[in-house]
């Protein structure tokens, strides 16, 4: 039997990620999502003391879609999630995973020294780390 390697998140992350201000529109927010291909975006900080928020597309479609609100009046600070559960780098993909499950996540943000510096999703953690163990 071989055995497992040793597989990070750092390795199979996605250092491309793309940010919005919490004050944005919803309108605005989806330009830069289908501009860039993008299923979810990073809120800023407003100041050291804040946290980072995240944006997914399902959150538009809860909270603007399914309520029939008009994007261009909606602020991105009211529908994100805030604060979010985040990785580090250096995690094993492997509790990474678990996390995930745990806290029925489907993707983090990656910090480092309180920066974000990367995106990590099942689909990395599975197709980019899994497939690489054995």
């Amino acid at each position: 039997m071989s055995e497992r390697k040793l597989i990070r998140v750092r390795a199979v992350m996605r250092s491309e990620f793309y940010t919005v201000d919490g004050m944005a529109t919803v309108d605005e927010a989806l330009r830069i999502m289908k501009q860039n291909d993008a299923e979810s975006l990073i809120i800023n900080k407003r100041h050291s003391g804040d946290e980072h928020g995240l944006l997914l597309i399902s959150d538009v479609a809860r909270h603007v879609l399914a309520e029939d609100r008009a994007p261009e009046r909606v602020n991105v600070y009211e529908i994100m999630a805030k604060p979010i559960i985040a990785v580090n780098p250096d995690m094993d993909i492997r509790y990474c995973a678990r996390l995930f499950t745990r806290f029925d996540l489907s993707r983090a943000p990656v910090l480092e020294n309180g920066k974000v510096i990367g995106f990590v999703s099942f689909t990395d953690l599975v197709l980019r780390g899994l497939c690489e163990m054995y």
